[in-house]
């Protein structure tokens, strides 16, 4: 008998970036049991920008269906994930499938959920969740945006038939602060890509980029991620600023219309310290591959969230991670990473400096061993697809 899994909240695949939207596309590229048969909500502009313009279409086997949603605002996905709710319910039901999945991911719907999860009771369907991190915790949320988020994950919590926690520290969470619903749950993590980069450094795409930046290879440090106040940049900036290393902090990230960048720069003064260098964002994965790489470090300063993608490629690339000391990183980096405090790093960075080649080799391997076992596609998709067919 197929299992027919239906998914709700990424944008959609063919992937471009994004967690959720990676995840999907690794759980079905990777899929191994042809018992389970995929459906997957996509936005209709996430699937233009494949060239697909069809209502539905076929992408690694999966089924995919685009969802049109007007652009209001901040509830634009509040309705995506309704309309695509529906849809995938109305599908189920022309299907006639039996014990069907609905997994959504995030919990932007919960003063909703309970009309669906009835309907998904009464066809003999299940409701499952990845609640995903603290979303309510989130600085670019206006307090209004942050009570709906609050509310609307102790709704979904109270109807989820499981819920799904990519981090360790989420499924504490969800347990201590709902006891009272008597959540079920289970840890999933997120996975990452282990390959090494195909490119080299004579390729003339690294060339043209480290020439372009002014950077050498193993004379920076790294950080990857969104330019938020709640990934601690503020933090990474003016204690790299104090320390007194001869490398550049190289920051991959967008900061067009950026008021916290433009803050950060007027009250720390980054601008003026050479060292500091904006370099946009890398759409090449093969050349983000080997910057990684041939970062001296990480710099990881997450502290909202579960398993963090960025900071599982940075375990499984960089040689040396310095991670923020926080239960989410401390869970994923284990014994294969440095930990500093928001007070701290600018001596963690000169420590650093002083550690042996041998030293940063045993961390670069523990880091990397770590990732392989608990992290890999591989394992992730077994470990999905035993929870989906159970």
């Amino acid at each position: 008998m197929i299992k027919s899994v239906y998914i709700i909240g990424s944008k959609g695949i063919p992937a471009k970036y994004g967690g959720f939207e990676t995840f999907v596309e690794k759980l079905t590229e990777n899929q191994k049991n042809g018992s389970i048969k995929y459906y997957v909500a996509c936005t209709r502009e996430n699937s233009l920008k494949s060239n697909i313009t069809d209502d539905i279409f076929i992408h690694n086997g999966a089924t995919c269906f685009s969802i049109d949603v007007p652009n209001i605002g901040p509830a634009k996905a509040i309705a995506y994930d309704i309309a695509a709710l529906k849809k995938a319910i109305s599908i189920s039901k022309e299907n006639g499938d039996r014990n069907p999945i609905f997994y959504v991911l995030a919990c932007r719907i919960g003063p909703f959920i309970s009309k669906f999860r009835k309907k998904i009771h009464q066809m003999g369907g299940q409701l499952f969740v990845n609640p995903d991190g603290h979303e309510w915790l989130r600085e670019k949320w206006s307090a209004p945006v942050r009570k709906y988020w609050k509310v609307s994950e102790s709704l979904m919590v109270k109807h989820a038939d499981l819920l799904v926690c990519d981090s360790k520290n989420i499924e504490k969470y969800i347990q201590s602060d709902y006891h009272k619903f008597s959540p079920k749950t289970t840890y999933i993590a997120y996975g990452t890509d282990l390959t090494k980069s195909t490119l080299t450094s004579s390729d003339r795409i690294v060339r043209e980029w480290f020439g372009e930046k002014k950077l050498s290879e193993n004379g920076y440090y790294l950080v990857v991620g969104r330019f938020v106040p709640e990934n601690n940049y503020e933090s990474m900036i003016r204690e790299f600023m104090k320390s007194n290393s001869r490398k550049d902090f190289v920051l991959i990230t967008n900061v067009e219309e950026n008021s916290f960048y433009d803050r950060l720069k007027k009250e720390t003064g980054f601008d003026k310290d050479e060292r500091i260098k904006f370099v946009g964002t890398v759409y090449n994965q093969e050349l983000l591959k080997y910057i990684r790489e041939n970062a001296f470090a990480y710099f990881h300063g997450h502290e909202v969230g579960g398993t963090n993608p960025s900071l599982l490629e940075a375990l499984a690339s960089t040689k040396l991670n310095l991670l923020l000391n926080v239960g989410f990183n401390r869970e994923v980096g284990e014994s294969g990473a440095v930990y500093w405090n928001k007070d701290n790093l600018h001596q963690k960075i000169e420590e650093s400096e002083k550690m042996s080649h041998a030293d940063i080799d045993k961390m670069d391997l523990e880091s990397t061993r770590q990732v392989q076992e608990r992290f890999s596609w591989d394992f992730i998709v077994d470990e999905y697809e035993s929870l989906f067919l159970k």
